[in-house]
């Protein structure tokens, strides 16, 4: 009789606990999901529980995250290819870190590292969270700079500085 009501207490204690648990994101892998750097960026991700206010989520593909409630408000994926030079895209440079900034989709927007192979990207729901919050954040920028620059932007545009990163997240 004890152990039947150990097994009904551990399986209520395990239902309560999948309960309060948000779903898995779903994500599609980068080419060179697999690069050791990647698997440093990751890594350097473990401690950034919330981003910009939003909390951490699972994922279901390698060097992969994701922050935010129902829908995911930001998502990161490592392993892409390094972009070429560009004109087409604004080049921001925050935090030491130059980031081709894709705003077709608003409010989506899109930010690819500059010069670091592999690539990582940002994906960034701005009516959720600015994505200068995001990418400003020590977390990520520690884990970005954990892949060398090997080259740089030209003529990257800069937040004035007086502009203070969120420090907590």
């Amino acid at each position: 009789m004890r152990s039947r009501l150990a097994v009904a207490a551990v399986l209520l204690a395990g239902t309560a606990l999948l309960g309060g648990c948000s779903t898995t994101v779903h994500l599609e892998p980068a080419a060179d999901a697999n690069d050791p750097l990647c698997a440093d960026v990751i890594v350097s991700l473990q401690n950034t529980k919330t981003l910009a206010g939003q909390d951490r989520r699972w994922t279901d593909a390698q060097a992969t995250a994701a922050w935010g409630t129902d829908s995911s408000a930001i998502l990161l994926t490592c392993g892409l290819e390094k972009p070429a030079p560009t004109s087409d895209l604004q080049c921001v440079t925050l935090e030491g870190v130059d980031w081709l900034v894709d705003a077709s989709e608003t409010p989506y927007v899109r930010l690819t590292t500059y010069g670091r192979e592999p690539a990582v990207q940002m994906y960034v729901d701005t009516e959720a969270v600015s994505s200068n919050d995001v990418i400003s954040n020590r977390g990520i920028v520690g884990a970005i700079t954990s892949i060398p620059a090997e080259s740089a932007c030209t003529a990257p545009d800069q937040l004035p500085e007086d502009y203070e990163a969120d420090a907590e997240d």
